[in-house]
């Protein structure tokens, strides 16, 4: 697997392409819940991802690792084998739509799945703390908060927002290029979501905290976009 930033900005190419191809890839260790095999690898990760999302496309999730004995298990400790950095959004469990239970994903939810301090706190535990080899920042079609952020930079004068709302499309404004604000209809939104996604994973990239497990092969980020209406996920 290539090292470091390369591995993340082509991840889709060289860990989708085997997971795609419906075998498990890399290796596994236990240590889930039951011994269940947890994997290693990113690629092994995206996989579970994939099967779990074919699952949910096709009506026939599973709707494991449930039941009272499972979540006992549960109880002192946790073995996550992937980390979802998603948006809050009410019509995107990701649980669900990955065809995931109790245990089986570390989510990290805010709106826009945007970076902040706290965020890059949570996944660096996760990564250090409780092994996820992948990171999946999972953006959605209609997003309020990047529609907000897309239309706020095309006001010729700042509208007047809470604090707290504004410190938020600040974190997304800067990964929307200025030549998207002459795009219009749905498209542009839909592109702003994309850029956002990209953006993300650009900054998780980029993070000093997460350097050391991008460079040892780790730790892998990719991108991917919800279709609310088609209910499809598309990696960037």
């Amino acid at each position: 697997m290539p090292h470091g930033k390369y591995m993340t900005r082509r991840a889709l190419g060289a860990l989708g392409a085997g997971a795609l191809a419906g075998g498990a890839i890399g290796a596994t260790a236990d240590g889930g819940p039951g011994g269940l095999q947890l994997p290693k690898e990113a690629a092994t990760a995206l996989n579970r991802l994939r099967e779990g999302l074919d699952r949910f496309i096709k009506g026939s999730s599973k709707h494991a690792h449930a039941d009272i004995n499972w979540r006992k298990q549960l109880v002192n400790s946790q073995k996550p084998f992937a980390t979802i950095l998603g948006c809050c959004d009410s019509r995107v469990p990701v649980e669900l739509l990955f065809d995931q239970g109790f245990g089986d994903l570390f989510v990290i939810r805010v709106a826009g799945n945007v970076v902040a301090p706290d965020v890059i706190g949570s996944i660096d535990y996760a990564v250090d703390h409780l092994g996820t080899p992948l990171v999946l920042v999972l953006g959605h079609s209609n997003c309020g908060a990047v529609t907000a952020a897309l239309d706020e930079m095309r006001r010729p004068v700042r509208s007047v927002e809470p604090a707290s709302m504004e410190s938020l499309l600040r974190l997304i404004e800067p990964g929307i290029p200025k030549s998207l604000l002459q795009v219009k209809g749905p498209i542009a939104t839909e592109r702003a979501v994309e850029m956002n996604v990209r953006w993300t994973v650009k900054q998780l990239n980029a993070s000093p905290d997460l350097q050391e497990a991008l460079r040892t092969d780790r730790l892998a980020v990719v991108g991917a976009v919800y279709n609310l209406e088609a209910g499809t996920l598309t990696f960037l």
